[in-house]
């Protein structure tokens, strides 16, 4: 394979990496989703979230989360799921060099990653007991 085809290749397959989409989720656990009743598996399949919600049906609907942490009050601990606004980037990178006795050297570089991160979330979901208790979303 030559240089290009192997850059196409990489990112080609980094580019559908990301792209997970709720119909993708839910080819690969068709089984659980089916067991859900219409309600939930209809908000599943439009990618939202609700109250009462599991951790299993919860990332079916949006995916992994960017972070989890948990939150102390009051009423006692529960676990947080934060989604935060990205957008895709991507980076190309090409180097050389030349080292004495080793001959000349080159080297090339592909990334993804995010660009533009906002340190606001824009959802978080509050769990307790094992369901989701609040949707938290960031004003537009």
């Amino acid at each position: 394979m030559n240089l290009r085809t192997v850059c196409m290749v990489t990112i080609t397959a980094l580019l559908l990496a990301g792209c997970a989409s709720p119909a993708s989720r839910i080819a690969d656990k068709q089984s659980v989703y089916d067991s859900y009743p219409p309600e939930v598996r209809s908000r599943i399949a439009a990618g939202q979230v609700d109250v009462g919600f599991t951790p299993e049906q919860a990332e079916l609907a949006l995916g992994k989360p960017t972070r989890k942490y948990s939150r102390t009050t009051a009423k006692g601990t529960s676990e947080v799921w934060a989604y935060t606004k990205t957008r895709p980037s991507f980076s190309f990178g090409v180097g050389g060099g030349f080292g004495i006795g080793s001959g000349g050297f080159g080297s090339v570089g592909i990334g993804t990653g995010t660009a533009g991160e906002d340190p606001e979330d824009k959802l978080r979901l509050v769990f307790e007991d094992g369901k989701i208790t609040a949707v938290e979303q960031a004003v537009k």
